[in-house]
């Protein structure tokens, strides 16, 4: 890559004081442009001289769910920019005690410059960006987890280096994850196939403006209950938790109804040799995925969750930046 001094950083300026909902609002063009910003900021922030892009900038960050790589991840990822992230836990906001949505919107719209908020209900951060004049990004919700899809489509470009002719298969629970993964494989023109057990399929809406996508891009979007059809030849194997926080009590039958849904070696025996294995994380060992895979050669977690990092402050700096 070039020295730093003649690296022109590509922002991705259509997205300037945008929300970031779902990668279902955005384009193609912008989705594939966050992605490649990721990649340049992390190879500057590597060398030890990331840009001050949102010097005097600040991000209110809401969680109404616990998190480990949200909450740091953008938390550094401000500080690195030169930025501020301020945790704010819902339970100690007004909001926690009542106070309505639109009221906190326009109150931190006057505090802050953006807010990035992990929620339970998609809806509830749906009315809060519709009446805040910030920009909102959604750092999970119980529809979809756009942040995170970024993050995987920037760990998938660093391996395989191009997404075009790549299978992607999504074997799980057809959640919030499976979701915003999908419309990111979509918008980027790989192939993908999600495999969920009956009961547990993801989204049709969903499912069906992936697919539209995909068309766009000249890649397909499928469905099955077989997960081994899934796994065949694919290029990346991607799975999430079966109960996911707030699910504890179905516990029990979620692990009778995911049986045979594991990530295994057997599994994997099916897909491409040098095929990638992806989880968002946390994840449950000998449940979802089998110690010899989430532990193995071809496994790329670690690195994914680190994108984590990267791909958010794209987005920030493509938002917030003046």
């Amino acid at each position: 890559m070039k020295l730093l001094e003649e690296v022109q950083l590509k922002i991705v300026d259509s997205l300037k004081g945008k929300d970031l909902l779902s990668l279902s609002h955005y384009t193609s063009k912008e989705v594939q442009q966050l992605v490649e910003l990721a990649i340049q900021l992390k190879t500057i922030t590597k060398a030890g001289k990331c840009p001050k892009l949102l010097e005097g900038k600040t991000l209110a960050m809401i969680f109404e769910k616990n998190s480990t790589r949200t909450r740091i991840s953008f938390e550094v990822g401000m500080h690195q920019l030169g930025g501020e992230g301020m945790f704010m836990n819902a339970r100690d906001l007004q909001i926690g005690r009542g106070e309505s949505v639109h009221d906190t919107a326009h109150v931190m719209s006057g505090y802050v410059d953006g807010i990035m908020i992990r929620a339970n209900s998609h809806a509830m951060v749906k009315e809060l960006a519709a009446h805040a004049s910030i920009p909102v990004i959604n750092g999970l919700t119980d529809l979809a987890h756009p942040c995170q899809a970024l993050a995987d489509l920037e760990t998938i470009a660093e391996v395989k280096k191009d997404f075009k002719g790549l299978k992607l298969a999504y074997i799980g629970d057809g959640n919030n994850v499976a979701h915003s993964l999908v419309i990111a494989a979509a918008h980027v023109g790989m192939d993908v196939v999600v495999a969920t057990p009956q009961d547990y399929e993801p989204s049709g809406d969903v499912m069906k403006k992936a697919a539209e996508i995909a068309a766009t891009n000249g890649s397909t979007v499928t469905f099955t209950n077989n997960p081994f059809e899934a796994a065949k030849d694919a290029d990346v194997i991607y799975t999430d938790v079966w109960t996911s926080m707030g699910q504890e009590e179905e516990s029990t039958k979620r692990l009778q109804d995911f049986a045979g849904f594991q990530i295994s070696e057997e599994l994997v025996a099916i897909a491409k040799p040098d095929y990638m294995f992806l989880h968002c994380l946390p994840a449950h060992r000998e449940e979802e995925v089998a110690t010899a895979v989430i532990d193995g050669e071809n496994s790329y977690i670690f690195q994914q969750a680190e994108n984590r990092l990267h791909a958010q402050k794209a987005v920030l700096v493509s938002v917030l930046a003046d």
